[in-house]
């Protein structure tokens, strides 16, 4: 007859009380659980800030996505056949915007008027609205599609463009991951831009100040006015 250790004697009382078993077995399956859970957690957000940010940047650093910065825009429309797709959020391209310039946001007003959503609104507005004059915006969940049956030919050479640069090289690595190939982004955006960078301009402001707004505008036109008088 063999003799047991002690822990070969605790094993045995687990597993001869059906309630031990039972509690074991459950503790056993939340470890996994937890286990998997920040497994997947910390996966995710790994992939997500590699995914996202790296393929746009490495899109452009590659020269697959042509970077073309504001002087280069004309030629890049009338000689290289690229057309010009503004990004920009509705309150901003109707300061300013390219005539001829196909127009899909990348990201629109959130609308939504749940608690939540409200309270982020007001400290959006208490911390950045109220200088700048940006609403509280969502991405555009149609933005790939409103394209698509705009242009449906996937192989247009297409300039991608927003205010700063940002949005754009978001929208650019949606539109190539979406199977558009000949694409340009405008490096720096329209705030880059000089006068005669592009030959048409619609709007009451220049294309360089749309992105202005809010209580910045006023400061802003107070600096016009400052460096006019001192001419």
């Amino acid at each position: 007859m063999s003799i047991l250790n002690r822990e070969e004697q605790r094993n045995m009382a687990t597993l001869s009380h059906p309630f031990r078993i039972s509690n074991l077995n459950h503790k056993t399956q939340q470890n996994s659980k937890k286990t998997t859970l920040r497994t997947t957690r910390f996966g995710f957000i790994t992939a997500k800030s590699s995914t996202t940010t790296t393929s746009a940047k490495q899109l452009i650093e590659t020269g697959t996505i042509r970077t073309i910065w504001p002087k280069d825009a004309s030629t890049a429309m009338n000689s290289d056949g690229f057309i010009l797709l503004d990004v920009r959020p509705r309150w901003e391209r109707e300061k300013a915007h390219v005539t001829g310039s196909l127009h899909v946001p990348m990201f629109v007003e959130d609308t939504d008027n749940s608690p939540v959503t409200l309270l982020k609104k007001w400290v959006h507005f208490g911390y950045i609205g109220l200088w700048t004059g940006q609403y509280f915006t969502t991405l555009n969940p149609e933005f790939l599609s409103q394209v698509e049956r705009a242009i449906p030919g996937k192989d247009t050479k297409l300039l991608v463009a927003c205010g700063e640069g940002l949005r754009s090289m978001t929208a650019a690595s949606k539109l190539y991951n979406g199977g558009y190939r000949n694409l340009g982004w405008l490096a720096g955006g329209f705030n880059r831009s000089k006068d005669d960078d592009f030959v048409v301009v619609e709007g009451k402001e220049k294309l360089q100040y749309a992105t202005v707004g809010g209580a910045s505008y006023y400061f802003l036109q107070l600096l016009i006015l400052l460096q006019a008088v001192g001419k």
